[in-house]
């Protein structure tokens, strides 16, 4: 531990205590506000999270572990600092606490106890440690249960039990590190605000369903429900367990007209088996798969309105970018369908994009998805928690040779509450014209007319069409896809 001096941090390592990140985050918040605080962060301890630490001058001991939470804080006031850590410990407190009625409730000790209480038809919702997915997953498809898999990392081998399991009992898993979902109307994860309409989404990816989800809301169509199987499930391991089930469901459900599968890029082998599949059903099925050469998901979202008979709208643009400053397209995103689409249409115009983190300080075009795996690992998701992304922005927008920068913002319930105040302030900084996707509906808690509003003010061009942003950035690099 660290002692706390006028203008200096307090640091605290503690051994095998654990919270989850979002709750973490809200800790964090918490003490943030408190008076005599400059700066708070609680999080686990991992080599990620040491990191952004490190990069807000915090001195994180070198014997800190994953298995450890680090309280870092810096003081305005040193004598602010029992004010502070007592906080820490009521923000932990409450972050913990189960309420019912007023009365506090000992939480349930596994998955199948809780189950017992459940009503019969409930969809079970696991966000816990990837590696321990497995286990809660499968206690509620031995109960009977469809289940959703909020959590990342978890082992591919882990998915593809569960998906064998959930198909041998007539179950449905969606995910793992499934962030949305639309059942019966209510929105899990990160979901969107949409009238109910025609069409139902099977996504192997949650913000190509999200960008779905806001275009088709724009042009006046409803969507009836929107099934997340996660990232992985068209692939070759897995095979498209979930996204069979899926559909087989839209094709029962007298509310769905046009049944959509979007994905990222998939196996061509199981895309190919999942198109039989879908020609086979009664309801007509629209393919959204990315890929070189395939439709991006505007022109997926043009042709599911032309089957529908709804006229194409002009997809929204606000306010107007400046010239190139640089060579360089730089591309910072919260939305892994986003990022992955905005790579292809910059591929075919530019070659070679990186996608690592380290490439966005590289001597090439870089777009990174920090909602990846590799970058959540004991933090919260980006939609959730900017810290990360913004710290690399300002170092992206420092490099002259930057040309152009492309973010996305990620509305609905789930997300930030108020996502463009926490970015305007650091867009109004920056020389360097930056081209924002903001992913939304009109309905959605955050106001997507204000958010727009906000950012534009603060200097950005702001779309509702991801591609259509990506191709405004590459038109001001000179460039064209």
């Amino acid at each position: 531990m660290t002692d706390p001096s006028p203008g200096t941090t307090h640091v605290e390592l503690r051994a095998g205590a654990y919270a989850d990140s979002v709750a973490l985050l809200q800790v964090s918040r918490t003490v943030q506000g408190l008076d005599g605080v400059e700066a708070a962060q609680v999080a686990m301890a991992t080599e990620l999270n040491v990191d952004v630490l490190t990069s807000m001058g915090f001195e994180v001991p070198p014997t800190a572990t994953p298995n450890d939470m680090v309280v870092a804080i810096r003081l305005a006031d040193p004598a602010a600092l029992d004010a502070a850590l007592a906080g820490v410990e009521e923000a932990l407190k409450n972050a913990s606490r189960r309420s019912e009625g007023g009365a506090e409730l000992a939480p349930h000790r596994t998955t199948a106890a809780a189950l017992r209480e459940a009503d019969p038809d409930a969809v079970v919702l696991v966000s816990v440690a990837g590696q321990h997915a497995l286990v809660e997953a499968m206690d509620a498809l031995d109960a009977g249960h469809d289940v959703m898999i909020f959590s990342d990392n978890v082992p591919l081998e882990h998915e593809v039990a569960l998906k064998r399991a959930a198909a041998d009992r007539g179950r449905l898993v969606m995910g793992p590190d499934c962030g949305t979902a639309v059942v019966d109307g209510v929105g899990l994860g990160f979901a969107n605000v949409v009238q109910p309409g025609p069409v139902g989404i099977v996504a192997a990816s949650g913000t190509g369903c999200q960008q779905l989800l806001a275009l088709l809301d724009h042009a006046g169509v409803g969507v009836s429900s929107a099934l997340g199987v996660g990232g992985r499930d068209l692939s070759a391991e897995v095979g498209g367990l979930s996204a069979r089930e899926a559909l087989r469901r839209l094709d029962t459900d007298p509310a769905v007209e046009l049944a959509v599968l979007v994905s990222k890029p998939p196996a061509a082998s199981v895309a190919a088996e999942l198109e039989k599949y879908a020609a086979d059903l009664a309801t007509p099925v629209e393919l959204a798969l990315l890929g070189a050469d395939q439709p991006d998901l505007t022109e997926s979202a043009e042709r599911i309105l032309t089957r529908l008979g709804v006229p194409v709208p002009e997809w929204p643009v606000v306010g107007t970018a400046g010239p190139a400053t640089g060579k360089l397209l730089r591309g910072l995103f919260v939305g892994g369908t986003l990022a992955g689409e905005s790579t292809l249409v910059a591929r075919a115009a530019l070659g070679t994009v990186g996608t690592e983190l380290g490439d966005l300080t590289g001597p090439g075009h870089a777009i990174v998805d920090f909602g990846d795996d590799s970058l959540t690992a004991g933090r919260a998701h980006p939609m959730i928690d900017p810290t990360l992304r913004l710290d690399r922005l300002a170092q992206v927008a420092a490099d002259p040779a930057t040309g152009v920068i492309v973010l996305d913002v990620v509305l609905g319930h789930g997300a930030e509450a108020d996502p463009a105040s926490l970015l305007a302030p650091a867009l109004a900084e920056l020389s360097v014209p930056v081209i924002v996707t903001v992913v939304g509906t009109s309905s959605d808690p955050q106001g997507l007319d204000r958010q727009v509003q906000v950012l534009a003010e603060a200097g950005a061009e702001v779309h509702l069409s991801n591609a259509r942003a990506t191709r405004r950035a590459l038109e001001l690099l000179g460039s064209n896809a």
